[in-house]
């Protein structure tokens, strides 16, 4: 199993476990995107290199169109082509348990990050009044 120190190969992800009866996946996906710069292959704010890139990860052939859908409907709204990729979902580890809920347990700390990278003003940056 990667570990935060020894990740190499391994995107950091978040797994999201949803009823399509309550949410759509597309909801998901449109969400996602909408929080993350999805022109940057190279990480995410301060946060650099391959695992920090983002990513869409699709169970099946349905949530591979929806992304894919929401995606093309991203580039078309923005303007540019996206570098968020649609992959298939794997083997998922879960973190270390100081890594999770890291934003809730150091409120302080992640504020000061967030602050810091500039996640919110890029956010804004690129979607304008479309981020949520």
């Amino acid at each position: 199993n990667p570990t935060y120190e020894d990740h190499e190969g391994h995107l950091e992800a978040v797994q999201v476990t949803y009823d399509p009866r309550v949410v759509a996946y597309r909801t998901l996906v449109d969400y996602h995107l909408r929080h993350i710069d999805p022109f940057d292959a190279g990480g995410q704010f301060c946060d650099r290199g391959q695992s920090y890139a983002a990513a869409i990860f699709a169970a099946n052939a349905d949530e591979r169109a929806d992304a894919k859908a929401s995606l093309a409907e991203a580039e078309k709204v923005l303007g540019r082509k996206i570098a968020t990729p649609v992959l298939d979902r794997g083997d998922f580890w879960l973190a270390e348990g100081y890594h999770q809920d890291y934003a809730k347990k150091n409120p302080l700390r992640y504020k000061y990050y967030r602050t810091a990278c500039g996640r919110d003003a890029r956010v804004r940056k690129v979607w304008g009044g479309a981020s949520h």
